[in-house]
């Protein structure tokens, strides 16, 4: 389904040009905030490789720590990033805005806090007890 066919999903084209640009927007600020990500941590990186001379255990318990955690970040950054570009990938399919799970539309308030959702809250609701 293209995003053209408005008739489907009753968006009009202004409106799926405005969710595009919402998601664009904040993909793009995901990507500007990965990079700076990866900066930081090299320049971590390149700290550690400098100063290690006379480290105990605890330095280096700290550093491995410090490590993991600019990892963790760029991970998540990653993560949430890959969501937006799979949100504007359901938007140019024209099921944007529409549960993965049961096709059910995903109420407007919940696209409004999380724009890249791919659940209604009864099917996330759903997983997440499935999960526990």
């Amino acid at each position: 389904m293209l995003v053209h066919d408005t008739t489907a999903t009753g968006r009009s084209q202004a409106e799926v040009d405005q969710i595009r640009q919402s998601l664009k927007s904040r993909y793009d600020e995901l990507t500007a905030e990965y990079e700076q990500a990866v900066l930081q941590s090299q320049v971590l990186r390149l700290v550690e490789v400098g100063d290690t001379a006379g480290d105990d255990q605890a330095d280096s318990g700290t550093k491995t720590a410090e490590r993991d955690t600019a990892q963790s970040l760029l991970r998540t950054i990653l993560d949430r990033r890959a969501q937006f570009e799979h949100a504007l990938t359901r938007l140019d399919e024209g099921t944007y805005g529409f549960c993965e799970g049961c096709s059910a539309p995903i109420p407007v308030e919940r696209l409004e806090i999380f724009p890249s959702a791919t659940s209604c809250v009864s099917c996330k609701q759903t997983r997440e007890r499935r999960a526990a």
